[in-house]
């Protein structure tokens, strides 16, 4: 994944992030800020390296281990 990194910057990890694949499956990545805050482009150029409405996705909850699940 470090290569998607680097190409793609910190829309990656950010809350506000969307991959978008077109019918050609050409990729582009959408700022969902954008939405709210016109001070955002709605498709930034890539690799972005910084950003004031960056804001980090929350981990995602661990998978229960084998033998440890709820139910």
């Amino acid at each position: 994944m470090r290569k998607e990194e680097e190409r793609v910057g910190l829309c990656l990890n950010c809350l506000h992030g969307r991959r978008v694949v077109s019918a050609k499956a050409s990729e582009f990545w959408r700022c969902a800020k954008a939405d709210t805050d016109p001070r955002f482009p709605k498709y930034p150029r890539l690799p972005v390296l910084k950003c004031d409405g960056y804001e980090v996705l929350p981990p995602h909850p661990a998978s229960p281990r084998r033998g440890e699940e709820k139910g």
